[in-house]
């Protein structure tokens, strides 16, 4: 089959057609897809970085405020056990519970804080248990109820019996330290 010339020319540019069409809709389109992607992808991750850099230069100022608020005596196991052991014995002569029972144990280990489990049993009425509780509940010391029992000998409230498991958390001999802030990136490739 011979061809005339203007056949062969409109042959050549539906070809030529085809393929731009064919390296358009599989190589620059995929392309230009994930360029934008990409794009959307940096500005985010930016953002990220933005927020990072803007928590950690307020790092310092949080720890001194950390520190400030911890009191002196809340710094170690020891001076925790006292500190607490005391406030619930306080708090149980102030509102007529007797405790029969403070026991302290050491919890979990995190990174940046320790947990002291206490274990309190005591007995009283109704009215000084709910005031225990509230005593626990609303203390400025680091300290939260993780479970409780109680129990009653008679119907009227006059003769309860409970038995808390407290935790306190006080920091970690090595997180007095502020951490170090990461080197800042220099140029575009290092974001």
């Amino acid at each position: 089959m011979v061809l005339s010339k203007r056949e062969r020319i409109i042959l050549a540019v539906t070809l030529a057609c085809v393929g731009l069409l064919v390296v358009y809709k599989f190589v620059v389109e995929p392309v230009d897809k994930k360029l934008g992607e990409m794009g959307l992808q940096r500005t985010q991750l930016a953002s990220e970085v933005e927020q990072a850099d803007i928590l950690m230069d307020g790092q310092a100022t949080r720890q001194e405020r950390w520190k400030a608020q911890m009191p002196s005596d809340l710094r170690d196991a020891s001076s925790v056990q006292m500190r607490i052991s005391k406030a619930l014995s306080d708090w149980a002569s102030d509102v007529g519970l007797s405790l029969s029972s403070i026991r302290p144990d050491q919890g979990a280990k995190e990174k940046e804080l320790q947990e002291m489990i206490f274990t309190v049993a005591g007995k009283g009425t109704l009215g000084a248990v709910a005031q225990f509780l509230w005593q626990i509940e609303t203390a400025a010391l680091p300290v939260k109820i993780k479970s409780m029992q109680l129990g009653s000998s008679s119907d009227t409230g006059d003769a309860m019996s409970i038995q808390i498991y407290l935790s306190a958390l006080y920091p970690s001999a090595g997180s007095t330290q502020a951490p170090q802030k990461a080197p800042e990136a220099t140029n575009e490739e290092d974001i």
